[in-house]
């Protein structure tokens, strides 16, 4: 493979990834090394911020909830080391208020799981004010509102009972929603 193929990555192609899911991380750091990165993974929080502490990547895709911690310490960790990172941030329980707080503290964007090694290069290397294109999929009104539910409850410091009275529902109602998984 030519070595221009890979220039808009630039000259430091350092990618850290962080996730908890072996098979996941394996993979992924397999497709990214195919599109000319050079990847380094950690599988959680302690590892990612020993890795951000002792080698900044230019790169790093960060899991939000691992199993010793939250994601966002990691995310923290690279923007002290280095604030020219570029960071994504994927979980599998896509909250619109995680993903303002992923981005406030200096994320470059945020994708719900399963992204695919596509998403992810494109979010990591998008540049200025241009909008990604739209999502292939978009949330069904069920996500939505499951959404600001969750948004609400986060807002509410997880107060169950503060959340019901806020949303205009019963508490047992939204303790009911609460336990599901999200849907699709």
């Amino acid at each position: 493979m030519a070595d221009d193929e890979f220039a808009e990555l630039g000259p430091d192609r350092s990618l850290l990834l962080v996730d908890d899911d072996e098979a996941f991380v394996k993979r992924l750091a397999r497709a990214m090394e195919k599109r000319g990165f050079e990847t380094e993974t950690a599988e959680s929080v302690a590892a990612g911020k020993a890795i951000a502490a002792a080698r900044p990547p230019a790169y790093a895709v960060v899991d939000l909830r691992l199993e010793d911690g939250n994601g966002l310490d990691v995310v923290e960790t690279l923007r002290d080391r280095r604030p020219d990172c570029r960071v994504v941030v994927l979980t599998g329980y896509g909250a619109i208020a995680t993903a303002v707080a992923a981005v406030k503290i200096g994320a470059v964007d945020y994708l719900a799981k399963p992204a695919d090694a596509n998403d992810v290069t494109n979010a990591l290397l998008a540049r200025g004010e241009a909008m990604p294109p739209p999502p292939e999929n978009p949330m069904s009104a069920d996500r939505v509102r499951w959404e600001h539910i969750q948004r609400v409850y986060e807002l509410c410091d997880r107060n169950v009972s503060e959340t019901a009275r806020r949303l205009n529902m019963h508490r047992r109602t939204l303790q009911r929603i609460l336990a599901k998984r999200s849907p699709r």
